[in-house]
């Protein structure tokens, strides 16, 4: 038995976040639904109900495992109990594929929780978006990434010294990090940001 998603933006093919699904997909072809694309201040798309545009991305056949579902529900922040205060709502939709209507779950954004700095993909092709203008994530260098993993990855008061004012005043620029006095923190946008490296 198997389980049917829409993906786009990070969890595609190539993506990001597409290895938390590959080992599972039983079959993958391409889709469209119908909604509206918003972009991310990180760079990446969020799909919003309703909206006429068509909306490319994939179909995946998923090795069916409600574990699976239930890690992907955590991953969205979505709460089945409490839809409303999720930050995605996993919700059915019915695909395109080719000439054939194919019924499948995705996620979409609540618009309640539309971060700040998000804009509408006027034709609703994060694709061409994405070419345009790379996500931030691709936009960083290789010692800024590090320290963002690193700050990522703390726990607690714990303390990650940074040794480089210039990489610093970079990530205060970018607002990736807040200065808490004795130690740095991510930025809510710094959060966001580690969670779209990987």
């Amino acid at each position: 038995m198997t389980t049917r998603f829409f993906v786009y933006g990070s969890m595609s093919e190539g993506m990001v976040h597409w290895s938390k699904i590959s080992e599972m997909i039983e079959k993958i072809v391409p889709a469209s639904i119908r909604g509206t694309a918003w972009r991310l201040k990180v760079g990446f798309p969020a799909l919003v109900a309703g909206g006429d545009h068509l909306i490319n991305g994939q179909l995946v056949d998923l090795k069916s495992s409600e574990l699976l579902i239930s890690l992907l529900d955590e991953f969205h922040g979505f709460n089945r109990f409490d839809p409303d205060k999720s930050l995605y709502v996993r919700q059915e939709v019915i695909a395109l594929v080719g000439d054939e209507t194919v019924s499948c779950w995705v996620y979409f954004l609540n618009p309640r929780k539309m971060p700040s700095g998000a804009r509408v993909i006027t034709d609703g092709d994060w694709q061409k978006s994405l070419v345009e203008e790379p996500a931030l994530t691709d936009k960083l260098t290789e010692r800024q990434r590090t320290y963002l993993t690193r700050l990522g990855a703390a726990t607690g008061r714990e303390i990650i010294p940074i040794n480089d004012m210039s990489l610093y005043r970079e990530l205060m620029n970018l607002d990736l990090i807040v200065d808490k006095g004795r130690r740095l923190a991510l930025s809510k946008f710094g959060q966001e940001v580690v969670r779209y490296l990987g």
